[in-house]
């Protein structure tokens, strides 16, 4: 079956020039020898397409390399910071130099760097950028709101993609090898057993189900597991009747249970659009 994973272009405030420290003029890029280049330790992408990478050495070993990759000297030579496939396809070609712009930037900024490099080009997979939100995280110390700033996404966005690292390992692995898409595993995500994001998989594979179509299935999943549970903790028919009715008009997950003093509702929201939906249709848009 085929999903459709092409992801939108567009949406990055900051480019990847506004990371880069700069000289007092435009620096003209340096011709160095492709072995005196190490790999970047915090390059974003752990996966490499087989067939972009063919007809890229192809296009390189024909044209040589158009654009410039992005270095940092060192003493023991150079560091690249962007253009991991460019470098790797010019190995391929069999070239000895390629063509580089040579920047100061430290660790924190090689990642930023290389992550907005990919970002840019719109082909690094959600869990390849997940995982450098978490190592700005993590490594440098950086809030969810410093990391959009960085890379030029809005805080719930990062926070979304970051949901994704939760996800069941083989939901993680069909994200990576572009068998779904994010809006796919946001959906899953939703779900909080990983056995039920494991067989939710499954049907979204085999029936070519669309982002939406997966969300409605996961309300459906998520709307009978409500119920079992309810009638197991509650047994009481009056109040399954109207939590039902709640989870219809809502179209998400409603329990209720009664107290000694009334009783409590709990609606469940899955991100900050879902949440939005709600507001509107509890409130008639009223702010």
């Amino acid at each position: 079956m085929t999903v459709d994973t092409r992801r939108s272009q567009g949406g990055l405030g900051r480019g990847l020039a506004s990371l880069i420290p700069t000289g007092p003029g435009p620096q003209p890029p340096a011709t160095i020898p492709v072995s005196a280049i190490r790999r970047n330790p915090y390059q974003p992408r752990r996966t490499f397409d087989d067939d972009q990478m063919r007809q890229l050495t192809e296009s390189i070993a024909q044209h040589g390399v158009l654009q410039p990759i992005l270095v940092t000297e060192t003493a023991a030579g150079y560091q690249l910071i962007a253009g991991e496939r460019r470098l790797r396809a010019a190995e391929l070609a069999g070239l000895i130099v390629i063509p580089a712009v040579v920047r100061s930037a430290d660790q924190q900024s090689q990642l930023a760097m290389a992550l907005v490099e990919n970002l840019q080009r719109a082909d690094l997979n959600a869990m390849d950028e997940a995982a450098a939100f978490r190592q700005l995280m993590t490594e440098f110390g950086l809030t969810q709101e410093e990391v959009a700033v960085r890379v030029g996404r809005s805080r719930p966005a990062i926070a979304n993609t970051l949901r994704l690292l939760a996800l069941a390992s083989s939901v993680q692995v069909a994200v990576s090898e572009g068998r779904i898409s994010e809006g796919h595993a946001r959906a899953l995500a939703s779900l909080d057993d990983h056995a039920a994001q494991v067989q939710a998989l499954g049907a979204v594979e085999a029936g070519g189900l669309s982002v939406r179509q997966t969300e409605q299935l996961v309300r459906r999943l998520t709307a009978v597991s409500s119920r079992s549970t309810d009638a197991a903790v509650d047994g009481d028919p009056d109040l399954e009747r109207m939590a039902n009715g709640l989870r219809e008009a809502l179209g998400t997950r409603v329990t209720l249970a009664a107290t000694s003093k009334g009783g409590r509702m709990t609606i469940t929201w899955f991100d900050d659009d879902d949440l939005e939906r709600l507001y509107q249709r509890l409130t008639g848009g009223h702010r």
